[in-house]
């Protein structure tokens, strides 16, 4: 068993590598360092936290010298617990439900909200992180946003998304469901109810409705989080031991999940892969140019064919 941790950047085999899944020559993303300064795609997953929190840090920074700035102690338009900063440029619409700040004495984050934003009807969690939200993005009425969060430009956020932290949204993406610890790059399509968590998904990429990633092995939830295996990957007959008990899925660009499809903690596509509609993804790695078909009748569950 190997340690995914312990290896040098060019012991890291091909399959667990960014590059494998997505091409930022063709594709830029304005977050891709976190990809680049990590020697796997599973090291860029356990890297959001710190990642997100540096580059909200870093961007209120710049916000504070032109936005206007709203504090807890200042009217805010709307209902407000705790402490909290906001700075909202010119010609952004913001008009929320609820902002929840922290109540640890010192501790005061920020929303960071850019121009041609319009957010109406939805709830801030400001309590744990800090939140940005890009120019000409659209947030509805009934959306859920916890810090830290980065959310692009021109992306719509649909009414019953739940955002629970740690997650990162490109430019041009159209979000519902619930979503955790996840990067979802340029015109990702994860419009539908869905669960994603602890995952990378790569530009265009797509959920069908009801398709869901899980993140955590059946048996591992019957047991206390101390006692969870952590993931263990195959590659070419070498295990490689990923770390952590967690990981959803990792889909390169322009991957396809088809409707009520569920993947295995551990499943890895890579690009142009395509799911069919009610397969189960068992943990591994699949593609590129390859198509997924649930044919259960007649071969098993899975029939594996080349995408043309």
């Amino acid at each position: 068993m190997i340690q995914l941790k312990d290896l040098r950047p060019e012991e890291v085999p091909a399959d667990l590598r960014s590059e494998t899944y997505f091409d930022f020559d063709a594709n830029p993303f304005e977050h891709q360092s976190l990809f680049k300064e990590t020697t796997s795609v599973y090291g860029a997953i356990e890297g959001i936290d710190a990642y997100a929190t540096n580059w909200l840090e870093t961007t209120a920074s710049r916000f504070r010298k032109k936005a206007r700035v709203f504090r807890s102690d200042t009217p805010a338009p709307c209902h407000t617990i705790g402490d909290f900063e906001l700075l909202i440029e010119d010609g952004a619409l913001f008009e929320p439900s609820r902002i929840i700040g922290s109540r640890d004495e010192g501790v005061c984050y920020t929303a960071c909200i850019a121009g041609a934003a319009r957010i109406i009807g939805a709830d801030l969690y400001l309590d744990k992180g800090s939140v940005y939200i890009g120019s000409r993005t659209n947030v509805e009425a009934g959306v859920g946003i916890k810090g830290p969060t980065i959310i692009g430009e021109d992306t719509e956020v649909r009414q019953g998304t739940y955002l629970r932290g740690d997650v990162i949204i490109g430019n041009g993406a159209v979000i519902r469901g619930e979503i955790k610890n996840s990067v979802l790059m340029d015109k990702a399509n994860f419009p539908h109810p869905s669960y994603l968590g602890d995952s990378a998904c790569g530009f265009m990429t797509h959920f069908g409705n009801q398709a869901t990633s899980a993140n955590l092995g059946i048996f591992n939830g019957l047991v206390e989080s101390a006692d969870r295996k952590n993931i263990v990957v195959t590659i070419e007959g070498v295990q490689y031991d990923l770390g952590k008990p967690k990981m959803g899925i990792c889909m390169g660009d322009y991957s396809q999940v088809g409707c009520n499809s569920v993947s295995d903690p551990g499943t890895f596509l890579k690009p142009f892969t395509i799911v069919y509609a009610l397969s189960r993804i068992n943990k591994g790695f699949y593609g590129p140019h390859e198509v997924l078909k649930n044919k259960p009748m007649e071969n098993g569950v899975i029939e594996r064919a080349s995408l043309k």
